[in-house]
């Protein structure tokens, strides 16, 4: 019998991944207060990966609750510049001043993944890769800007490196899942050990 597996996350581009895996699931998004559990979490001395791990834990805890018996896959990425926190932007305006204080800088993106059923944590990772931009012009940016659309707003930073704001890059270290919001080669590995048949 097959293990009913979760993603709980609303991210296109985590349940395109685990598509591409040729992964049998279903998707429920979580209900957390992401900037409350954020705010405990630096207050308590956490860092970037802190917020991730604990943001993908509860996200997979919350529907793990209403879904007996499932495998749910909990999953957050946060972007560390120094010790600052960057979050989505809220529109165009905001994504180029997000771009704009990234410009010539490195920062570094945390992806976390959990696996949990029940009550039960079975398994976590985390991940960090750090991308560098290069010192690209206003121009360069607002025509990035102009090809992404709307599609940067549901990316952390502003950009899509899967996308033309790839242009705006020196240099890039880490693993693309990493980058992408889902450590998936160490998901698959965690699923082989823990429940083979997700794979089937």
């Amino acid at each position: 019998m097959l293990a009913m597996l979760i993603l709980a996350s609303k991210s296109t581009t985590r349940k395109a991944l685990l598509e591409q895996a040729g992964l049998g699931f279903s998707t429920a998004p979580a209900a957390i207060d992401e900037r409350a559990l954020e705010t405990a979490a630096i207050a308590a001395g956490g860092d970037g990966r802190d917020v991730a791990l604990l943001l993908a834990r509860h996200k997979a805890e919350a529907v793990a609750k209403t879904h007996p018996g499932a495998i749910v896959i909990g999953a957050d990425q946060t972007l560390s510049l120094g010790t600052e926190l960057l979050h989505k932007p809220t529109d165009r305006h905001d994504a180029a001043t997000q771009l704009d204080h990234l410009r010539g800088k490195t920062h570094r993106l945390h992806a976390a993944v959990t696996l949990v059923r029940d009550d039960v944590l079975l398994w976590s990772d985390i991940q960090t890769a750090e991308l560098t931009m290069r010192e690209f012009t206003a121009q360069e940016r607002d025509d990035v800007l102009d090809r992404e659309g709307d599609a940067i707003l549901a990316s952390v930073g502003g950009y899509r490196l899967e996308g033309p704001s790839i242009r705006l890059f020196d240099k890039v270290v880490g693993d693309y899942f990493t980058i992408l919001g889902l450590p998936l080669l160490r998901l698959l590995a965690a699923l082989r050990m823990i429940a083979p048949e997700t794979l089937q």
